[in-house]
C-alpha cells in the first residue's frame, strides 16, 4: 500500500455528519454524527483525509445513494475529456454502455446517468471540504499554523472540485462553509471564487508536505495559474508559471522537472516523481470489497477477448489521434494541418491469424506509449495482436489503450483483480510538469514571447526525442520476459523546432504548434475536449474529426458539435427536479438543452 494514499472508508463514515449537497441539496441528512464529537484536531485531520478521498470519484457511483457505476464519475475524464475530445473512441461495441455514445456524438440529453453521477461525485467533494472548514472553526485545540495549513488544503481541494464542475457545466451553484440554504441557484460565474480558493492555498500552503499525496504551495500555484489561463488572464498566469517552472518543487521537495522517460509517469514504481505536480493517489488490493481505491473508474479500459485482462475493450485511441504522431521524414516535425493526409498504417479488417507489418514511416515515439498497435510490444505482455484483443474493430477501431495498463512484471503489486474487471495502482496526474510547460508556452505566445514559448515546447519534445525513453523490440518476440533489445520498435524520428521557428512563423503558428504538442503529449489524459472549448476551436476541430473518423469507424457517425450548446454538458435533470421551490426549479438548464 502506498504511504501517500488516503483512507476513503474512514472518511465515508465521518463525512456523513453534516448535510450532503451531492443530490438533494435542500434535504438534511438523517442519523448523522454530532459535530461536537469531532470538533478537535484529530477529527478535523480525519475529515481532511475524507476530502482527499473523494478525489477518486467513487462517491458519485454509490448506488445506495442513487448513483451509477464507478466509470460514470471517473476522475480521469476519459469519457467527458478524451472520448468527447476525439482522443479516443468509446470502444467495446455499440450495445455496451450505450449512454456514452450520445456524449461522444453530442446529442445527449439531461437524463443521461453519466452527468448525474459526475455531478454527485464532485459535490460530494465540495461537501467534504466545507465540512472540514466548518468543524475547524469550532475546534479549539488546533494551532494557528495547523489551522492555516488545513484551511489551505481544504480550499485547494474545493477549488479542484469546483474547477471540474465549472469546466463541465459552466454555471453551477456555489456552496461553501457559510451556506445555510442548500438550494442555491446556478446564476453566477464562480471563476472568481475558484480563483480565490487557489490563491489562498498558494499563499498559505507549505512548499513541502509530510505526505507526498497532499497538495503543497506549488501545486496550488500551478492550479491557480491554470485557472487564470482558463479565464484568458494570460499575463498573470504567465508570471505564475514562470515562478513555478523556475522554483517549484513536489510535496516531497524534489524540483519540478520532466522525468527521463515518458512512461515513468504511468508506472507505480516511478510515480510521485519530479513531474508529478498534483496526482490522485491510487492503490491496489487495499479494499477487500473490490478495487475502489484502484482507479475503479477506469476498470472498463483494458483489452478484450483473449487478452490477459479479460475485460472490457473500452477507451480505444482513435485513428485520428494516432495519425497525429506521424512526423515529416526530413524535419522530424509534425504535420500540423495535414496529419490525416499522412495516415499511420493500421490493421483494420485484418484478422489475428493474417500477417501484418506495422507502419514503416517516421513516427513520434510517444505513439507507442499512448496507443497499442498491432505488431508493437505491449509493455512486457508480448506483441500486441490487434483484432483478437478488440471487441469490434468496425465500431471502435484497431487500437488499444496503453497509459492506464500495468506491466506484467509488477502485476501482483499494481493490479487489483478482486472484481470482474481490473483496477490499478497507477496514479491519475491531474497536473504534471509537461502540462505546466505547455500551458506556460501558451501564455508566452499570447504575450508575444515566442522564443520562450518555443523553448518550453522544445523541452517537452527533447524528452520525447531521447532514445532512452523509446519503445524497443523484445530480444525474443516469443519470450518478452527475456527483456528488450536495442532495436527501436518502429521508425522513430522526432526533432525540436529549429531556432527562430516560432518567431518567424508568428503568434498564430506558435499557438498552433503548442496546441498540437498538447495533443501529442497529453493524449488520453482527459484534457482534450476542455482544451478545445477554452481555445474556441471545438466546433471546427470536432466536426472535422467526425467527418474523418466517421468514415472509418461507426461509433461517431452521428457526431456533430453545435456552437453555443456543445461547449458545456446539460445540467442533470435529476438535480433540476430536486431543486424545485414552490413548484419551480431553482437550477436552470444550459442553453440548447431545453
Amino acid at each position: 500500500m502506498k504511504a501517500s494514499r488516503f483512507i476513503p472508508a474512514l472518511s465515508l463514515i465521518i463525512g456523513m455528519f453534516l448535510n450532503s449537497c451531492t443530490d438533494e441539496l435542500n434535504q438534511p441528512s438523517l442519523g448523522t454524527l454530532s459535530p461536537d464529537i469531532i470538533a478537535n484536531k484529530k477529527g478535523v485531520e480525519l475529515l481532511l483525509i475524507g476530502a482527499y478521498a473523494a478525489l477518486d470519484g467513487q462517491q458519485g457511483s454509490d448506488q445506495s445513494l442513487g448513483g451509477g457505476e464507478a466509470w460514470q464519475a471517473s476522475p480521469t475524464g476519459w469519457v467527458f475529456g478524451s472520448v468527447a475530445g476525439g482522443d479516443a473512441s468509446k470502444g467495446s461495441d455499440g450495445a455496451d454502455q450505450p449512454a456514452i455514445d450520445p456524449i461522444a456524438n453530442f446529442y445527449s440529453d439531461a437524463n443521461n446517468a453519466y452527468f448525474n453521477s459526475k455531478w454527485k461525485a464532485l459535490y460530494e467533494g465540495v461537501t467534504r471540504t466545507n465540512n472540514v472548514l466548518s468543524i475547524l472553526a469550532k475546534a479549539t485545540d488546533v494551532s494557528d499554523a495547523d489551522r492555516t495549513r488545513i484551511t489551505a488544503e481544504a480550499r485547494f481541494l474545493r477549488g479542484h472540485y469546483y474547477f471540474e464542475l465549472k469546466k463541465m457545466w459552466n454555471m453551477v451553484p456555489w456552496i461553501d462553509e457559510t451556506t445555510t440554504v442548500f438550494n442555491p441557484p446556478n446564476n453566477e460565474d464562480i471563476w472568481p471564487k475558484i480563483t480565490a480558493d487557489f490563491d489562498y492555498s498558494y499563499k498559505n500552503l507549505p512548499p513541502t508536505q509530510s505526505q507526498i499525496g497532499r497538495a503543497n504551495k506549488w501545486a496550488a500555484g500551478a492550479y491557480l495559474a491554470k485557472t487564470l489561463l482558463y479565464q484568458h488572464n494570460y499575463p498573470d498566469a504567465k508570471n505564475l508559471f514562470t515562478d513555478i517552472i523556475n522554483n517549484g518543487v513536489t510535496s516531497g521537495g524534489t524540483k519540478y522537472n520532466l522525468t527521463a522517460e515518458f512512461e515513468d509517469n504511468y508506472r507505480p514504481s516511478k510515480e510521485n516523481n519530479a513531474e508529478s505536480v498534483f496526482a490522485i493517489q491510487m492503490a491496489s488490493n487495499v479494499d477487500p470489497a473490490g478495487p475502489s481505491n484502484a482507479n475503479n473508474g477506469d476498470m472498463l479500459n483494458f483489452p478484450y477477448g483473449d487478452s490477459p485482462f479479460g475485460c472490457c475493450g473500452f477507451f480505444q485511441p482513435s485513428i485520428d489521434l494516432v495519425n497525429h504522431y506521424r512526423t515529416n521524414e526530413a524535419t522530424g516535425l509534425p504535420y500540423l494541418d495535414t496529419y490525416n493526409d499522412h495516415p499511420v498504417k493500421n490493421d483494420m479488417g485484418v484478422k489475428g491469424n493474417t500477417p501484418f507489418t506495422p507502419d514503416e514511416g517516421t513516427l513520434d515515439p510517444r505513439i507507442d506509449w499512448t496507443a497499442a498497435r498491432r505488431g508493437i510490444p505491449f509493455l512486457d505482455w508480448g506483441i500486441y495482436p490487434g483484432e483478437p484483443w478488440i471487441r469490434d474493430q468496425t465500431y471502435g477501431g484497431p487500437y488499444g489503450p496503453k497509459k492506464n495498463i500495468y506491466w506484467q512484471e509488477s502485476h501482483e503489486e499494481d493490479a487489483d483483480l478482486s472484481s470482474w474487471a481490473p483496477g490499478t495502482s497507477i496514479n491519475y496526474l491531474v497536473i504534471r510538469f509537461a502540462d505546466v510547460l505547455l500551458m506556460a508556452a501558451e501564455c508566452e505566445a499570447q504575450a508575444g514571447s515566442l522564443e520562450t514559448a518555443q523553448t518550453y515546447v522544445n523541452r517537452v519534445r527533447s524528452r520525447a526525442a531521447d532514445p532512452v525513453g523509446w519503445v524497443y523490440k523484445y530480444k525474443n518476440n516469443a519470450a518478452p520476459m527475456e527483456g528488450f533489445s536495442n532495436e527501436p520498435a518502429a521508425n522513430y524520428f522526432i526533432r525540436t523546432y529549429p531556432a527562430g521557428t516560432f518567431t518567424s512563423g508568428g503568434k498564430e503558428f506558435a499557438l498552433k504548434a503548442i496546441y498540437y504538442e498538447r495533443k501529442l503529449e497529453l493524449a488520453m489524459e482527459g484534457h482534450r475536449f476542455f482544451d478545445l472549448v477554452r481555445w474556441g476551436t471545438a466546433e471546427k476541430e470536432l466536426n472535422d474529426y467526425f467527418n474523418y473518423q466517421g468514415k472509418l469507424t461507426s461509433d461517431v457517425r452521428r457526431g456533430h458539435f453545435t456552437k453555443g450548446k456543445s461547449e458545456y454538458y446539460p445540467v442533470p435533470q435529476r438535480q433540476i427536479d430536486l431543486s424545485l421551490s414552490g413548484g419551480v426549479p431553482v437550477l436552470k438548464q444550459n442553453p440548447g438543452y431545453n
